[in-house]
């Protein structure tokens, strides 16, 4: 019998629909077999709602139902501070790999099992498996600078060997890294395939002949590798009876969190796609950002399309839970003070080609400014009037653009001006005293219509 990778990723807000990660697992059950590895590459206890109030811990129902055989951890699984991962990793029925991350000259998590690498014993053959991070987390996770990063596949190239020797017959990364990243290690480490996370355009392809897959976010796809011929398979969890353990399990977290209060109803659904979030004005980003400009009295502000998960679209009764799953981080919304010439530059960085590493997506959503494509460049007009270079204008944005380079990179903790509360607790406070009802108003140039 060929050995078969199950390789499933970033299911992050998935929880808080217990449906949609319960198919996923009832697929795993369905397609696992004595000669099968079942994988997670990263992402696999946050972010989102449930993640928030259990500290990722509403994940230990679905491990516990999926029983993997090793998981690698992302950057989210930081989000709730390195002791909350530890007891989730040693409370896990899966092993855990992590080959490239440190912590005070020691590798991160060895003290509650963490594996540089790992060599599984399946039915008829054994699998190493090595588990690597993407180094630029410590620019995108608060609380993440203490780690310690070596490169990727520098880690790949010493683990593959050492799992050889021990008498793997295949050896595979779970990569949650960067797409560069990725590719390298399936290049040049000699790995038999490469599952890789963390990006969540969901698609599958080979790197010089080594199966490379990426099932996107919130489990909606599961792929099953063939080790020996390379096959690859991509399942979509739709069409799967889910596991009713797993939906009773979480159902129940949200009810004792009291998360399931409806706070506002919504007539026209509002889509929470990554296209519709990524592809120019969107209802939803103008929603956000219109709660937090409301909040502060700023006289602008911005909203990441990154910092909006995607999930299933706000239809219906909206509750708290849908609201906090919009963007479940745990980071305040913060005012700051900018001049004209520094909100142009902003602007610009809302377009993903003006930034290395970004796709060729629009990542800003706008409240009480327009922006205009003139000359080549983006215009932005507050108050109906283009900004002038030497004015100061309020903008109120999520504290994660102060923080890091990697989007806006305009923005410094220097501009902070002063903070408010959590971004999700603004979403809520506005749905509960506006409602939602989101519209396109042309706020970007070439707006898609995202309903």
């Amino acid at each position: 019998m060929s050995p078969r990778v199950l390789h499933y990723s970033d299911v992050e807000n998935a929880y808080d629909t217990p449906e949609r990660v319960a198919r996923l697992a009832g697929l795993v059950a369905d397609r696992r077999g004595p000669d099968t590895l079942v994988a997670g590459s990263g992402d696999n206890t946050g972010p989102g709602v449930l993640s928030l109030v259990t500290d990722g811990r509403q994940s230990l129902d679905f491990f516990e139902a999926v029983d993997p055989h090793v998981e690698t951890a992302g950057n989210h699984d930081f989000d709730h501070g390195f002791d909350a991962l530890r007891s989730v990793v040693a409370d896990s029925p899966q092993r855990w790999t992590l080959a490239n991350v440190g912590l005070d000259g020691e590798r991160f998590g060895a003290d509650a099992g963490v594996e540089a690498g790992a060599l599984v014993e399946l039915a008829d053959a054994a699998v190493g498996v090595v588990g690597v991070l993407d180094p630029a987390t410590t620019e995108m996770t608060p609380g993440t600078e203490a780690l310690e990063f070596s490169e990727p596949v520098d880690a790949l190239a010493r683990e593959v060997p050492r799992l050889r020797e021990a008498g793997a017959e295949y050896v595979v990364a779970l990569a949650h890294t960067n797409d560069e990243d990725a590719r390298a290690i399936a290049a040049e480490t000699g790995v038999d395939a490469v599952f890789a996370g963390h990006s969540h355009h969901q698609h599958a392809t080979a790197v010089d002949g080594t199966p490379f897959t990426r099932p996107g976010a919130t489990g909606g796809y599961l792929y099953e590798v063939d080790l020996d011929s390379g096959e690859v398979t991509c399942h979509d969890t739709r069409s799967a009876d889910p596991d009713p353990a797993v939906v009773d399990a979480l159902r129940e977290r949200i009810a004792a969190s009291g998360l399931d209060e409806e706070v506002a109803h919504v007539d026209r659904p509002l889509s929470r796609d990554r296209e519709r979030r990524l592809g120019g004005e969107w209802r939803l980003g103008n929603f956000v950002a219109d709660a937090y400009r409301w909040k502060t009295g700023a006289d602008a502000a911005i909203q990441n399309g990154g910092g909006i998960r995607e999930g299933p679209p706000l239809s219906g009764d909206v509750t708290v839970a849908d609201l906090i799953s919009v963007s479940p981080f745990e980071e305040p919304v913060v005012v700051t003070s900018v001049t004209g010439a520094e909100l142009r530059s902003v602007v610009a960085e809302a377009d993903g080609r003006a930034v290395d590493g970004l796709d060729d997506y629009w990542y800003g959503h706008v409240s009480g400014m327009r922006v205009a494509a003139e000359d080549g460049g983006y215009e932005p007009y507050v108050d109906g009037e283009p900004v002038a270079d030497d004015e100061r204008y309020t903008l109120a944005v999520p504290n994660y653009l102060l923080i890091t380079d990697l989007e806006f990179p305009t923005l410094t903790e220097a501009h902070a001006v002063e903070r408010y509360g959590l971004q999700y607790k603004v979403i809520v406070e506005y749905a509960r005293e506006f409602g939602i009802d989101a519209r396109l108003e042309g706020r970007i140039p070439d707006a898609v219509a995202a309903e």
